[in-house]
């Protein structure tokens, strides 16, 4: 009898069933809320591994260390955290791991915490075949609760940003060979390495959403990162709301020296690691915030329908038969 391994079964379905050893809904977000007499807290973990998230060639560990920090603090932020306490690393390293390069890689952390907050808590050290680099962080929950299943029908889709810029600069790290047929733009070249690299997040995030609140009784709303790409953004949102998707692909705020084609598409749709945030809003209040931030951009609406996402214009939808990013 074949027995199920986890390349069959994916990641998805792996935290899905492991959610069933966990209290009701702890799962459906990256974060896990702590209650507590005065502050709620909220709780996330990310690895990063070698040869799978990162190698020398791709990234020097400066920058791999503020990367660490930041999925951690975008996965706090898209919960409505307020405020990042601290984190905790924990460190698998080959025994021939050279000082330096952890030297380098904590000041990395370091710059990070600085620019967002908080402190280098404790952690854990191990040897390992492969470096892994895991942190755990604990952010203050806010007044507006960020959680994927508060998404309604009517709401507006928004996006704090572009995507598909930290794949490009992957690919442009990693010396991919472009199609011949037209050459690179030298600032859009630039701009997504910076963005693989060196990728930032959104501290105010929280605050602007309050400012442009008219709704005092809303204290939910639907929110999650680009972290496993926009594709899987939308996804994960539609079916942890039970809602239908409509993407307006004209819509979609794209780099204006973004090549076409339909590579491309995927590279926007399935890139990920963008950390860029995606969330919907009451149409009104929707409308406050993008006065408010010319940035965030509306990209389509939720409706009733089978969770899934269709774009607007039909002619794209076979776009959404490739797969997204798989860990196993």
């Amino acid at each position: 009898m074949h027995k199920e391994i986890l390349e069959d079964i994916g990641e998805k379905e792996l935290i899905n069933r492991l959610g069933k050893f966990m209290p009701k809904n702890q799962v459906s977000d990256d974060c896990a809320l702590i209650k507590t007499k005065n502050e709620n807290l909220l709780v996330n973990t990310d690895s990063l591994v070698e040869n799978v998230h990162f190698n020398n060639i791709t990234i020097c560990p400066q920058d791999l260390g503020w990367k660490a920090v930041v999925s951690n603090i975008s996965d706090l932020l898209s919960s409505g955290s307020r405020k990042t306490i601290g984190i905790t690393i924990s460190l698998v390293l080959p025994p021939r791991t050279e000082w330096i390069w952890i030297e380098k890689l904590y000041k990395g952390i370091n710059k990070a915490l600085k620019e967002y907050g908080g402190k280098i808590l404790g952690g854990d050290c191990s040897k390992g075949d492969d470096i892994i680099i895991t942190i755990t962080a604990f952010g203050i929950q806010g007044e507006l609760e960020l959680r994927r299943n508060a998404c309604k029908p009517g709401d507006i889709i928004l996006t704090t940003g572009i995507h598909g810029l930290s794949k490009l600069g992957f690919l442009i790290k990693n010396k991919t060979n472009f199609n011949n047929e037209f050459s690179l733009n030298e600032k859009l070249i630039s701009k997504s390495i910076e963005h693989f690299c060196r990728p930032k997040v959104y501290p105010n995030f929280l605050n602007d959403l309050l400012k442009t609140r008219s709704n005092k009784k809303i204290n939910r709303i639907g929110c999650t990162d680009s972290s496993d790409g926009l594709f899987q953004a939308l996804q994960d949102l539609a079916i942890a709301s039970k809602c239908k998707a409509i993407i307006n692909y004209e819509k979609i705020p794209k780099d204006k020296n973004w090549p076409k084609g339909d590579k491309w598409d995927e590279y926007y749709f399935f890139g990920g690691e963008d950390y860029e945030l995606v969330f919907s809003l009451p149409k009104k209040w929707a409308n406050k915030l993008c006065k408010l931030d010319k940035d965030i951009k509306k990209i389509g609406c939720f409706v009733d329908g089978e969770p899934s996402i269709e774009f607007k214009d039909n002619k794209k939808n076979k776009l959404f038969n490739n797969t997204p990013f798989r860990h196993f």
